[in-house]
Formats: C-alpha cells, structure tokens, sequence
C-alpha cells in the first residue's frame, strides 16, 4: 500500500494528449528508476507525449522505451560552456509542456525548469528552490515494504496525476530488440559459448574504488561460484579497467580461470545490456549493472558497499538478493555516521570476508 500518496478530490488531472517533461541527470541507475514516472504517465494517460532529459552517457537505458516519446540529451559540454548552456536552454525554452517533473532536484535541473514552460512543475521541496515548482514533496527516509526509498520518492513526485494505487508500476525495465538479442547470441558463439551453456556474469568492480568490493575477496566469491558449479563466467568492466579486472582474474584459482571468458566483453552499453540479458544471474558489486540486470529480469545477487544503505535500492525478491555487512555484523555500524563509515571504508570491508555470506550466495545459485 503507498500511503504516502495522498489523494484529493480537490484537483482533477486531464492528462490525455498533453505533453510531460521528465528530468533525470545523474548516473545511469537514476536514469533508469525515473522511467517509472514515464511508464506510470503512460499507463494513466495512454496519448500523452513525454520528452526525458537525460545526461547523454546515461541514454542506453532509455532506447527502444515505448513510454519515451522523445529523448533530449545533456552533454557533458553544457557544464563547462556557459554559452552552450544558455542555448540548450532557449531550446528548451521554445516547447510547451503541461506538466513538469524534475526528478533531480539539483542546480542544473533547477535552472532549466525555470526556463521550460509547463502549467504544473514539481519536483522535491527544498527551500532554496520550492519556488521555482507549482508544487513540491518531501524526499522520504524510510521505504515501503514492497517498493525502494528510490521508486518511493519519485513516484512521490506523481500525486498530482492520482493513478490508482493497484496500478502503480513499481519496477523499470529495459528494452531490447530482437536484433540486439540475436546479436548477442551470435557474439557469443563467436567466442566459443554456446546456448546451451550458463552464463554468470560478474560484475568485478564498482563504480569508484570506495563501493569496490576487495579484489580478493571477489576472486575467493567467484571461485566459490565455480565450484559449486561450472558455469561460464563473465566479467563487467570497462577497457579503462581491464587491468584491475585482470588483477581479480589473476586472484582466483586455476579451475575459475578456465571456466572465465575474460576477454568477452561488450565495449557499448548496450552490448552490455543484450549480453546480460543472455545470463543466468548477474553477481557483484551492487550498482548500475545490477540494477540494469533487474530491468532485465535477471535474477541479480549485489553487494553491497558498506556505507550504502540497502533500502535505498533494493527490495528483497525471490528472484534478487543483497549481501550487506550490517545485516551480518550489525554492532561495527553502532553509533557510526555515514560520513564515518566512508572514511574507514576499508576497514568495514576487511571484516566483510565472503565466507560470510557463502551459504547465503550458495542459496541464491540453488534458486537459479
């Protein structure tokens, strides 16, 4: 039940036919939640037309989304070039929408709704910036059963559109066509992995060395995967790291090194995307590969990095698990603050040893 939707009577929305701006920067994980706003604007107002903002590394998420009816892109330069933003803005400036959703809340998200037109905007209160909105609400601290702090707090931002809560879409989801879904079967018979084989996917490193689980603990986690079973293993990671993934290679011992196809990897996100979506399970460090996986529907195990809170992401299924120290050892979070656990980050993940969780990481493999 989403009770922190507040219904009125007071407003009617007429949605039908109307155009919607949703904002979204930031990485490709928040890209990707945001679409739930898109796909519960849909779903209530099948005519209406939807144009995304979106930080131009984070687009792969939104391709072939039949719910983005068109996608505005922010480039890197915009950050650095003043005149380019101020025409990027003037852009902007020319639409005409009905209904405003930022779903950042930030500086540059901020500034470009004050320059797009819409009857409604909304986006979180902050005092600094509640002025620039027709309305504003609370980001929340504590998610609901069934749903994460991060799809609490953006669906938070459709009150205004009253959508029946047994029709509220919780999950996102990524779509891939079938070109892309062939293409990827044949890459992989390319490199010698047939369809009859199980592919894991290892998701090796985070997205900064502070939300990376210790190398080799990593290794000992997939070597504990191997020898449960002798699945075909691939690793995430990007050419700019392949020298700490093959660190992690290296770490592991002879029979995983055998069942590793190091080499096959995609250098495009959405390579990236039509490989995972052949996987039997995606395991690792949690972050956007993870939650990529999930708008896959492939069943996913994350890790996740002390100083991160699990409730903020993930919501326990039978198909996705998370793997958090505080739930192992609760007592080294005591009376510990976020910017604490940050600072000694390593130290939390030296006590965070995989033999922690292995049986937990066993059950997971059983349930695939």
């Amino acid at each position: 039940m989403f009770y922190f939707l507040k219904k009125t009577n007071i407003f009617v929305f007429m949605g039908n036919g109307k155009s919607f701006l949703v904002i979204q920067q930031k990485m490709i994980g928040d890209v990707l939640t945001s679409t739930i706003i898109c796909d519960n604007i849909k779903q209530q107002y099948p005519d209406a037309k939807i144009d995304y903002v979106a930080n131009d590394n984070t687009l792969a998420v939104l391709e072939n989304n039949p719910n983005v009816d068109n996608i505005i892109v922010f480039k890197k330069e915009y950050r650095n070039d003043k005149l380019a933003f101020y025409k990027f803005l003037k852009d902007l400036r020319k639409k005409k929408y009905y209904f405003l959703v930022d779903a950042y809340g930030k500086l540059e998200s901020n500034i470009m709704s004050v320059f797009a037109r819409a009857k409604i905007k909304v986006s979180y209160h902050k005092l600094y910036s509640s002025w620039i909105y027709t309305n504003t609400y609370p980001t929340y601290t504590e998610a609901e059963k069934n749903i994460t702090l991060a799809v609490k707090n953006r669906i938070g931002l459709l009150e205004k559109l009253q959508i029946p809560e047994d029709k509220i879409i919780t999950t996102p989801k990524i779509y891939l066509s079938e070109t892309e879904q062939h293409n990827a079967k044949l890459f992989l018979e390319e490199n010698g992995i047939s369809a009859k084989e199980e592919i894991i996917m290892i998701s090796v490193l985070g997205s900064s060395p502070s939300k990376t689980y210790p190398p080799i603990y990593m290794a000992k986690v997939i070597d504990i995967i191997c020898t449960y079973k002798n699945y075909t293993i691939l690793f995430n990671y990007i050419p700019s790291q392949e020298e700490e993934a093959l660190n992690i290679y290296n770490l592991c011992n002879s029979h995983s090194q055998s069942l590793i196809k190091f080499n096959v990897f995609s250098n495009s996100l959405r390579g990236f995307l039509s490989l995972a979506g052949k996987c039997k399970a995606l395991i690792g460090n949690e972050g956007g590969a993870i939650n990529m996986a999930k708008a896959l529907e492939v069943p996913t195990l994350a890790i996740f990095a002390p100083f991160t809170g699990k409730a903020g992401w993930f919501i326990e299924t039978g198909k996705h698990k998370a793997i958090h120290l505080k739930d192992i050892q609760p007592e080294l979070f005591t009376n510990k603050s976020r910017k604490e656990i940050i600072e000694d980050a390593y130290s939390f993940y030296s006590n965070f040893e995989p033999s922690l969780f292995e049986t937990e990481l066993l059950d997971f493999l059983k349930s695939l």
